[in-house]
């Protein structure tokens, strides 16, 4: 049995940015971290008594015995792409939910890829599954997706990445040592809003605004955050400029749909920034999902209290991006 594990990233900078539709004219940026939640897959070739050649375990339970049959999209195009043909079983559980936010649907292919790659007895580097990723989501299903997801999933951490209009990427680091990374942490808190949303939907008018043009002097500014994010965390200026960074991005982030924000989700904004909040923002493509906000300690209880109709969640980085924890093959 193989498993990977795969973490979801926070993004704090530059969605948007990461779209082809910009980054090809106009280049693009993206920082965020990947934090210990995870998804999990777990596949295994099966006996051949099987009933079904393809026996596949998420949200539904799918049997089939050939790969165009499979209802799973990620799933059946990583199959193909990858040419497996052995009987398998597939397992999936993630840490938290999906259409949230976190940009687990990348994960998901990220970690799968990785999966059925170790499956074939092959270690393929994260760049090439952060690649194979972006091919599989962009070109074969045709979905309406950046690339930071699978490049943060892939190489896991706290990076800025940098997308050339020749569509090349880069993976940086972001230089902070570890007392200050742990104070950015401690003053980040995560909330579900309760509400999970189909991102297209919400990116189609986004994208559609992209392409006009319409919406360019606001990404111009997003792209610009994702230099200035990390020149404060590089530095040994107060965190604070983080937070109240956050609060520009969040303001900046609504101009560029009107789907991104609901009454019921400025409200839960309103809140925090009145009980201690520096700044924050929804994360992902808007719409629900998780809450981020950058708050100093001495108002963590505050901020708690005031959204305390809401679950927070907790939570820490990690630095491993994609991994394969049991490699064991019966074959």
């Amino acid at each position: 049995m193989i498993i990977s594990k795969t973490p979801i990233r926070i993004s704090f900078f530059g969605g948007g940015t990461d779209y082809p539709d910009y980054f090809k004219k106009h280049g693009g940026a993206a920082l965020s971290t990947t934090i210990n939640k995870y998804i999990y897959i777990s596949v295994k070739k099966l006996e051949v008594f099987s009933e079904f050649k393809y026996k596949i375990f998420y949200s539904k339970l799918e049997n089939c015995n050939e790969i165009k049959e499979i209802e799973h999209p990620v799933i059946r195009a990583c199959l193909n792409f990858l040419n497996i043909n052995d009987s398998i079983e597939i397992h999936v559980i993630a840490d938290l939910p999906a259409r949230s936010g976190t940009g687990s649907s990348s994960s998901f292919t990220v970690g799968l890829l990785n999966a059925l790659y170790s499956l074939k007895g092959k270690s393929v580097s994260k760049e090439k599954l952060a690649l194979d990723a972006i091919h599989i989501e962009q070109v074969i299903l045709n979905e309406r997706v950046g690339v930071q997801d699978q490049l943060a999933a892939a190489h896991g951490s706290l990076n800025f990445f940098e997308l050339s209009k020749e569509s090349s990427f880069s993976v940086n680091r972001i230089k902070i040592n570890f007392k200050r990374k742990k104070e950015l942490e401690e003053n980040l808190l995560m909330f579900f809003t309760g509400v999970t949303r189909y991102a297209h939907k919400i990116l189609e008018e986004q994208v559609s605004n992209t392409k006009n043009e319409k919406i360019n002097p606001d990404l111009s500014k997003i792209k610009s955050m994702v230099n200035k994010g990390n020149e404060i965390l590089s530095s040994d200026i107060s965190l604070d400029a983080f937070g109240l960074l956050l609060d520009d991005a969040w303001k900046t982030k609504k101009n560029l749909s009107k789907s991104i924000s609901t009454s019921f989700l400025d409200d839960i904004y309103s809140r925090a920034k009145n009980s201690g909040a520096l700044g924050g923002k929804l994360l992902g493509a808007g719409g629900g999902g998780f809450f981020i906000f950058y708050v100093n300690k001495k108002y963590h209880r505050n901020i708690r209290k005031s959204l305390s109709d809401l679950t927070e969640i907790h939570f820490n980085f990690e630095n491993d991006g994609t991994q394969i924890t049991n490699s064991t093959n019966y074959d």
